[in-house]
C-alpha cells in the first residue's frame, strides 16, 4: 500500500508516495491535468490511499483517482495547516506532510456531496448568478428614475410602449437608452433562468428531502431543493448544532474571564447563494 499527498496546482502538481514504514518511494512533479493524473496511477498502481488538499479542481482530482481504484480523500486546507504548521512551506513539503497524515490516518476530511448533489447545486448556483445580474439591473432603471422623480412600476416598464411614457415624463435621451438597454436585458435574463426553473422543478419534486424541507412554513420548492443539495446526507452531523454551524447560523462568541459576547452570525460553513424565488 503507497500513501500519496498530492499537492494540486494550475500548472503542474507535486506528489509524494510513502510505504507502510514512511519511507518515501517516489515524488515528484506531474502536469496537472487529466494525462498527468493516469502517468501517476499508472506508475503507483491501483493500491493506493490518497489526499488532495482541499482547492479548486480538487474534487474533478479525487473522481478521476477513483476511477483507477485510488482511495482519496480531500484534506480541509486549514485544518491542514492547523495540524502541520510549517515554517518552510514549497509544493514538495506539502506533498510530503499530505502523504505522511494519509499514512497516520489523520488526514481532516471534508465530506463530498454526491455528483447528482453537484449537478444540483451548479443548476442552483447558474441560477443565483442571473437572478442576482436581473435584480442589479431592476435595481439601476429604478435609479436612474429616481434622478427625475419618477416611480414607476417595473410591471409598467415592461410594457411596449414605456420608453415614450418615459419621454413623455421629461425622461431625456441618454437615460431613456440605458433604460432600454436594462430591460432588454433584464428580458435576456428572464429568457436564460426559463429552462433553468423548468430544470429544477421535476429535481425538487422528486427529491425526498425537499419534499420534507417543504413542510417547513415558509419554505417552497427551490429553497427546499438548495437545503437538500447543500446538506446532502444529514445524518452525516452528529447533532443540530452541527448542522447549524456548517450553515453558518452560529453566532460568533467571544469570552474572557467572566466576561462573554455574543456577535454576527460566522458565515462559516456554505457560501452557496441565497435563492430567489421559486421554482415549481
Amino acid at each position: 500500500m503507497n500513501y500519496v499527498g498530492i499537492d494540486w496546482a494550475y500548472g503542474r502538481a507535486a506528489y509524494c508516495a510513502m510505504g507502510e514504514s514512511g519511507k518515501i518511494e517516489a515524488e515528484g512533479l506531474i502536469p496537472a491535468d487529466e494525462d498527468g493524473l493516469a502517468r501517476l496511477a499508472l506508475k503507483l498502481g491501483p493500491e493506493v490511499r490518497a489526499c488532495v488538499e482541499m482547492m479548486s479542481g480538487a474534487i474533478w482530482v479525487k473522481d478521476q483517482l477513483s476511477l483507477a481504484g485510488w482511495s482519496v480523500e480531500v484534506a480541509h486546507a486549514r485544518k491542514v495547516r492547523d495540524i502541520a504548521p510549517l515554517a518552510c512551506k514549497t509544493d514538495k513539503v506539502d506533498a510530503r506532510v499530505l502523504a505522511e497524515l494519509c499514512r497516520r490516518d489523520l488526514v481532516p476530511a471534508v465530506w463530498v456531496a454526491s455528483l447528482a448533489d453537484r449537478a444540483t447545486r451548479e443548476r442552483l448556483r447558474r441560477r443565483a448568478h442571473l437572478v442576482k445580474a436581473r435584480t442589479s439591473a431592476r435595481n439601476r432603471i429604478f435609479g436612474l428614475l429616481t434622478q427625475f422623480g419618477l416611480r414607476v412600476s417595473f410591471t409598467r416598464l415592461r410594457r411596449p410602449d414605456a420608453i415614450e411614457l418615459l419621454e413623455r415624463r421629461g425622461v431625456p435621451a441618454v437615460w431613456r437608452d440605458s433604460i432600454a438597454g436594462h430591460l432588454a436585458e433584464i428580458e435576456e435574463l428572464d429568457r436564460r433562468i426559463e429552462p433553468i426553473d423548468r430544470e429544477l422543478a421535476p429535481l425538487a419534486r422528486s427529491d425526498p428531502r425537499a419534499q420534507l424541507l417543504q413542510t417547513i412554513p415558509g419554505v417552497g420548492p427551490l429553497i427546499g431543493l438548495t437545503f437538500a443539495a447543500e446538506i446532502g446526507d444529514v445524518s452525516r452531523f452528529s447533532s443540530a448544532s452541527k448542522l447549524v454551524g456548517y450553515a453558518g447560523l452560529a453566532p460568533r462568541i467571544s469570552q474572557s474571564g467572566e466576561r462573554s459576547s455574543i456577535g454576527r452570525l460566522s458565515k462559516a460553513g456554505s457560501r452557496l447563494p441565497e435563492p430567489s424565488g421559486d421554482a415549481a
